[in-house]
């Protein structure tokens, strides 16, 4: 998903919870006006109101059983969003289900502390005002979308009457902007590109962009299987979202959800579970986290800032330039580079002599990675921080901007993901990370393979639990390494 559908989905919470307040406070005064009702004189006493921070209190515990039941209603899916009427249909079921909640609840403890008809009102009032939030929101996503942000561009690959009915439904949709179709057959579809063939798929994605593939599968015999297995990797390697419309048989076989448009089943294989809540939560946990730790360790940063000057006074005390003075990069989410931190525990201007002079040390030959033992650049405090980790601590700052996750994939120069096979540019799908699975099952001595599996079974497997269970994992292994 986009960063800009991921805000505005999750931006429907705390607009609804402020819009359910609204409501209790203009329900309350509205309550006071004693002849709101032409020809309805209706009678006021200090009886019907408990002081406003007592209602206040009690607006926001109310408010929040209505944010909770319209997420069991999933109408905080941060996937593609239902109808404008579906969500406001969702609204009212939900509003009904809150208000007789409450009801139920001071029926039971036979007691009520404010006016019934100021309850009432604020039910009417936040539906009608989460339902206008909605529309308003819905309105500014599309403003956007028609300008141009954050819209997903699609490719279709093979060509049916289904495919043609899936075409007139996103064409309505300003979220999704089609680029064209590729075909093997001699086919054409009203108002949409034709590209030319599959087997220039490569060029027409990085020409145009394209962000999402949608596959129509004819048949399912061994060749065909074969073509669809090549275009799942390359969405793989190339980080494209895809999906696929199957044929009548493969729907008859098929056990998994999909999704209809307009009554054409069409299926979607997510790359991993880092998408939508997932994104945001993974996102708020690296944040806080590392918001925390760097105040906490900003002792030991600064500790470890005049070792590395006693021990080296010419070199800087981060690692940030190359030997021809050029910035330090990694490689990121999608291939994107970033400035990348960390502690110096080399010489200075050695960088390149893994490459030179060093070539010979490499143990890690046929990899894109290079690993050299008894590294003779590295500096003595160089060398107890790379035991203990230490060095990696100022990546802390990378997972701060957003740039890293404290879990991830190992994040890898540029000319070592220039050496990447097809099938390990999978590992880009995500932020890299501090740690990972790599890290904690053996460290530097897995070799390049193993390592892209333990990424991949990540990648495609991940929860918080996971990441926190690695986290706790890495420490371990970090103390018992320093032990050994």
């Amino acid at each position: 998903m986009k960063p800009l559908e991921i805000f505005l989905g999750t931006l429907r919470i705390p607009i609804d919870f402020l819009l359910g307040i609204l409501s209790f406070f203009s329900a309350y005064y509205l309550r006071l006006i004693p002849d709101l009702i032409p020809g309805i004189n209706l009678p006021i006493t200090a009886e019907m109101f408990p002081t406003i921070s007592h209602y206040f209190v009690f607006s926001i515990k109310a408010t929040l059983g209505l944010v909770l039941i319209l997420a069991t209603l999933n109408l905080y899916s941060l996937k593609r969003p239902k109808p404008l009427s579906f969500q406001i249909y969702k609204v009212f079921i939900g509003t009904i289900i809150w208000f007789l909640a409450i009801i139920t609840y001071y029926f039971l403890i036979r007691t009520f502390p404010f006016s019934r008809l100021a309850l009432i009102n604020s039910a009417i009032l936040a539906f009608i005002f989460i339902s206008l939030g909605r529309i308003i929101l819905q309105l500014i996503q599309n403003k956007l979308y028609k300008a141009g942000f954050a819209q997903t561009k699609v490719l279709f690959i093979g060509i049916s009457p289904s495919t043609d009915i899936i075409i007139i439904n996103f064409k309505k949709n300003p979220q999704y902007q089609l680029i064209g179709y590729l075909s093997q057959q001699d086919q054409n579809i009203e108002n949409l590109q034709y590209l030319g063939e599959i087997m220039n798929l490569k060029e027409i994605i990085k020409k145009y962009k394209i962000d999402k593939i949608i596959e129509y599968k004819e048949n399912s015999d061994s060749k065909r299987l074969k073509q669809d297995l090549n275009l799942l990797h390359f969405c793989r390697e190339h980080q494209l979202e895809y999906s696929f419309i199957p044929n009548q048989l493969e729907m008859q076989r098929t056990n998994i959800e999909t999704n209809t448009i307009d009554g054409i089943p069409i299926i979607s294989l997510k790359q991993t579970p880092l998408d939508g809540w997932g994104r945001v939560i993974k996102r708020g946990f690296d944040f806080i986290s590392s918001l925390i730790l760097l105040i906490i360790l900003s002792p030991i940063f600064v500790i470890i800032s005049i070792l590395i000057k006693i021990d080296d006074p010419k070199g800087t005390i981060i690692f940030k330039y190359l030997d021809d003075k050029s910035r330090v990069k990694r490689v990121g989410v999608k291939g994107n580079l970033f400035n990348f931190y960390k502690f110096r525990t080399m010489i200075p201007n050695s960088h390149n002599l893994r490459y030179t002079e060093l070539s010979h040390l490499d143990i890690r030959k046929g990899s894109p990675m290079v690993k050299i033992k008894n590294d003779p650049r590295v500096t003595k405090i160089g060398k107890f921080l790379r035991s203990t980790s230490l060095d990696e601590l100022p990546q802390l700052f990378n997972v701060f901007k957003g740039e890293m996750s404290l879990v991830g994939p190992r994040p890898h120069l540029p000319e070592e993901v220039e050496k990447y096979q097809k099938h390990h540019k999978f590992v880009l799908t995500i932020k890299p990370g501090i740690t990972g699975m790599a890290q904690i099952s053996g460290r530097s001595d897995l070799n390049f393979e193993q390592e892209v599996k333990l990424d991949t079974f990540y990648i495609e497997n991940w929860s918080i639990l996971l990441d926190l269970k690695i986290l706790i994992s890495t420490i371990l292994v970090v103390f018992k390494k320093y032990e050994e």
